[in-house]
């Protein structure tokens, strides 16, 4: 179902939900309702989300964890080598600027002072806002051998764009990664126990959640074979909880990739095999609101075991 499509009761209990969360200062309003910002308890249990995934992961992973961090732009070529542009042209973010002269640029100005559209004098930069928190690990990785065991622990800024009303869908995200390349049956067996151990962190919060089959949002006709293909593989795990009534919402992911990121971009395995991946994907602010939609907004009367695991002050 596409944003356009949403049944009016449910697009009144978005926006109840969130004109709760801004009343209640989780959520900070700004120009764009998919661009908000986080208020003060909501970054007390971001923080204490953070905090707790990094001991649960070295409690519960039975491999080497490498933390590592990338900004959230990469060179626009990613979209390309990620098959990006083919599959999901309506999420991406280009990035462009004023490259021009003095002339241009007083073309600029006086398009602007007039109120005028001054953005079509702005040109590709050859930058891309991220598209996903563990793109630019493979971008690292191009042409090396696969540590077969390390995993790659991420927290990235992602862009997607499909505005909303649905608080639970920002425009500009965060997600904390678990990645592993390795051979086919190192990527599954990750992608499965992360997914375990994800339904027990989120357990452990007080969420009721579930694991499901699911499918990315694959672009045009091609898009459906793509999003069936990937359903039938199960291929995409997405765990979801009820947020709105009758309604799941995804907060996490398990997914595993085959090959693709490995052909792309030229990763191999020791035996110099095309190296598997498979990650494990936690949606940090939708975790932290489906947390305030299960507890209420007011810290102090969460229960004290949720509090104890977040760091939260009694």
């Amino acid at each position: 179902m596409t944003n356009t499509e949403v049944p009016p009761a449910l697009e009144e209990q978005r926006r109840t939900f969130r004109d709760e969360l801004i009343e209640n200062r989780w959520l900070l309003s700004s120009a764009s309702t998919a661009l908000p910002g986080l208020g003060p308890a909501a970054v007390a249990v971001y923080d204490g989300l953070a905090a707790l995934l990094y001991r649960v992961s070295r409690q519960e992973f039975d491999a080497d964890i490498m933390p590592v961090r990338f900004p959230p732009v990469f060179a626009a070529r990613m979209l390309e080598q990620t098959d990006y542009v083919a599959s999901f042209p309506q999420l991406l973010g280009a990035i462009t600027s004023f490259l021009g002269d003095k002339k241009q640029f007083r073309d600029l100005l006086a398009a602007y002072s007039s109120g005028e559209d001054w953005q079509r004098f702005l040109e590709p930069t050859g930058f891309a806002l991220t598209s996903s928190a563990c793109h630019p690990l493979y971008g690292w990785l191009e042409g090396s051998v696969a540590d077969n065991g390390t995993i790659y622990e991420l927290t990235g800024d992602c862009f997607r764009h499909e505005p909303s009303e649905d608080p639970m869908r920002f425009v500009a995200f965060r997600m904390r990664e678990y990645v592993r390349l390795g051979t086919q049956e190192q990527a599954k067996a990750h992608r499965d126990a992360s997914l375990d151990i994800a339904k027990g962190v989120y357990e452990s919060l007080g969420l009721d959640v579930s694991v499901v089959p699911a499918n990315d949002p694959f672009f045009g006709r091609g898009g459906a074979i793509l999003a069936s293909n990937q359903l039938e593989s199960q291929a995409k795990f997405e765990i979801v909880v009820e947020i709105y009534p009758g309604t799941e919402t995804a907060i996490g992911s398990g997914n595993y990739h085959d090959t693709h990121f490995g052909e792309e971009f030229s990763i191999t395995t020791p035996d110099g095999a095309t190296a598997h991946s498979s990650c494990l994907g936690y949606g940090m602010e939708r975790t932290v609101l489906a947390l305030a939609r299960r507890h209420g907004f007011d810290l102090a009367s969460w229960p004290t075991a949720v509090k104890t695991a977040l760091g939260l002050s009694a």
